[in-house]
């Protein structure tokens, strides 16, 4: 009965469709030669084969069929993935494509707009094309983003299956059919949502899917590997699927993975129901890949070093990577902002609501890595200083909003790593966890104690259970539930720290919650994990206004900090501390000395070719946040405290 009933929710989601309106603007962004979608069947069923046996070359090879009629044809590469925000589909790593039909080679021609669209002329007589083609994953080193980052090791592969296919334009992809199949390498083991019709060897063939569900079900490959269970009692069920460069990287233990089991029961119990037939978490851990998560409806894609379960540094600092992507199945996949659902992969995406998609997503993901024991609360204090004390001392608040850089995604995400306190990033991922403590701790003390912000969480997701047809949503629904949880001018709350610009941090659920940031010359407990994992390098954003790598580079100047005025800006390379070599100890030990004196702390610096001495007259001593206790409820240790239903 429950197959069934998906069944039918899949198929009421195909009855979705455009307006008119919305139709027409498509057409216009389409005009030309490359086709608006339309909601309809596309004839036919792809297929895609990917051999992975050279996969430890960096080599993924794609063949491809797609059944066509003759005419003028044009395919789209995957180009705005879902959770990248931004158009990063790899198309550059395309190689040696070669489209045949009948055994004959046909010519193409790429789009000289749409650079990820290209032409086919289909003849007379075809009703197949075959494409041929290569993803060339890149090296260490080459790539940073998402799809393009480093994917393979010689023991594994991560791979994102819009990096292998091609499909037609002119339909939405939930209409287009495709059956994917996959050769290993010998012995090799792999997970993924994908399920599995049959398999030969090494040869894994897969039950056909529509393509929405093909790009959004990854797969995760190599010669070590460990499944586990994390189903919890009486629920639908979870694995937690794990790939290494080593036997002892994925393995964990008896407390690890009660821990991991915590997570999927808490995030249950927030929800109170869940949008996936099975869910699998897909963690690579490598030092050897690039380290994101990537978020999907019945899957995540997590990649982190390899010492995540070996190393407690390690795992208190990235325990709430895993959380952040699974809470993205109800918060980003099922319920979706209407302007990041979009009928294909080539109809750009609009960013404006990621504060609630991430901001909210990592809001949750903090208290349920506290929630299921992979922090302690004094541990989730610390990362809430850490976030509170960045987003403080962030400069640019001065003149770009909270809102503007979520709007400003695509660039946000990909800019300069350089001025990031004057620039702003991704501000809506750490400002937005700060945002909705203020909105939870505002519903607690309005309603006194009687509602929460888990509340909103049960009002807004917690519908449909098992269903994991996509929902949509505007800035106005989010203000309507609110007020369902608690009557309030949840708008103007909302907005006046959405759009503020000023020296001050707007949100105050730090305050509200019980508890203030305060600044002393000790690090907390995540700083000393992060520091021992920075191999030399050092943040002294809080007192001379630096964040300086091992080597003495400094990648971040605090805008008209002390080391701004002094003359310093990103880049430079410090080599020299109070004429002693550079070393952190070295420009922590100047920094606490000039405490005590009136001299300047003076750092010989080197600027591509040119050497230089700057003297910073700097003299408060170094400064690291904490939370201390305050007047008032302690309304964050009520938002840690784990849930029993």
């Amino acid at each position: 009965m429950r197959l069934s009933l998906l069944a039918a929710a899949v198929v009421a989601a195909c009855s979705l469709s455009f307006t008119a309106a919305a139709q027409s603007d498509l057409q216009a962004a389409f005009s030309g030669d490359v086709p608006a979608p339309v909601d309809q069947p596309y004839a036919g069923m792809l297929t895609v084969n990917v051999d992975l046996t050279d996969a430890a070359k960096r080599i993924f090879r794609s063949h491809e069929t797609i059944p066509v009629k003759s005419g003028p044809l044009t395919l789209f590469y995957p180009k705005w993935i879902p959770g990248e925000h931004a158009p990063s589909g790899p198309v550059s790593n395309v190689a040696g494509l070669i489209i045949t039909a009948n055994g004959k080679q046909l010519p193409w021609r790429r789009d000289l707009r749409e650079m990820y669209a290209i032409h086919v002329d289909v003849p007379e007589g075809v009703s197949q094309l075959d494409l041929q083609f290569q993803f060339l994953s890149p090296g260490e080193g080459e790539g940073s983003n998402f799809g393009a980052s480093v994917s393979t090791s010689p023991n594994l592969a991560d791979m994102e299956f819009n990096q292998v296919a091609f499909y037609p334009a002119g339909y939405y992809t939930r209409q287009i059919q495709i059956q994917p199949t996959v050769e290993l390498p010998q012995g090799w083991q792999f997970g993924s949502a994908l399920e599995v019709d049959s398999r030969s060897g090494n040869t894994i063939h897969f039950k056909p899917l529509s393509f929405n569900n093909f790009v959004d079900s990854p797969m995760i490959a190599g010669a070590y590997f460990n499944r586990v269970d994390l189903t919890p009692k009486g629920g639908t069920t979870v694995h937690l699927n794990v790939v290494g460069d080593s036997a002892k990287a994925v393995k964990l233990t008896d407390k690890q993975l009660q821990q991991q089991r915590n997570v999927v029961a808490q995030t249950n119990f927030l929800f109170g129901a869940h949008h996936y037939s099975h869910y699998d978490f897909l963690l690579t851990l490598s030092d050897h890949t690039g380290h994101f998560g990537l978020e999907h409806h019945q899957s995540s894609d997590d990649r982190l070093p390899e010492d995540f379960f070996t190393d407690d540094d390690m795992h208190l600092v990235a325990a709430s990577l895993m959380p952040h992507e699974f809470v993205h199945s109800w918060n980003g996949k099922f319920r979706r902002p209407a302007d990041l659902w979009t009928p294909n992969f080539n109809v750009p995406m609009q960013d404006d609501l990621l504060w609630v998609y991430e901001g909210l997503t990592d809001y949750w993901c903090g208290v349920l890595t506290a929630r299921a024991g992979l922090w302690t609360p004094d541990q989730y204090r610390d990362s809430m200083a850490n976030i509170a004390a960045s987003m403080t001392y962030r400069t640019g608040r001065a003149w770009r909003s909270l809102q503007d850089t979520a709007d400003a995604a695509p660039l946000t995400y990909y800019g300069s790593e350089s001025w990031i306190n004057w620039i702003r990033d991704t501000d809506f991922y750490p400002e937005g966890q700060l945002l909705w403590l203020d909105v939870d701790t505002k519903i607690r003390d309005l309603s006194g104690g009687k509602h929460s912000l888990d509340d909103f969480a049960h009002a807004f997701y917690g519908m449909d259970n098992g269903s994991y047809v996509t929902k949509t949503y505007t800035f106005d629904d989010v203000v309507k539930t609110l007020n369902q949880v608690q009557p309030f001018d949840w708008a103007k709350f909302l907005r006046d720290r959405l759009d503020y610009t000023g020296g001050d941090l707007p949100e105050h659920g730090i305050e509200r919650g019980g508890w203030k940031l305060v600044f002393d010359d000790k690090p907390n407990g995540e700083e000393k994990a992060m520091a021992s994992l920075r191999h030399g390098g050092v943040n002294l954003a809080y007192s001379i206004g630096l964040i300086i790598n091992g080597k003495g580079r400094i990648g971040d100047v605090q805008w008209n900090g002390p080391a701004f005025k002094a003359g310093l800006v990103p880049d430079m390379t410090i080599v020299a501390v109070n004429g002693h070599d550079f070393s952190a100890d070295a420009i922590k030990d100047a920094v606490t000395a000039a405490k005590t004196s009136s001299a300047p702390i003076e750092l010989l610096v080197k600027n591509v070719d040119v050497y230089s001495t700057v003297k910073i007259d700097y003299h408060e001593g170094l400064r690291y946040p904490h939370l201390v206790r305050a007047e008032g409820k302690d309304l964050i240790g009520a938002i840690v405290t784990p849930r029993t239903k």
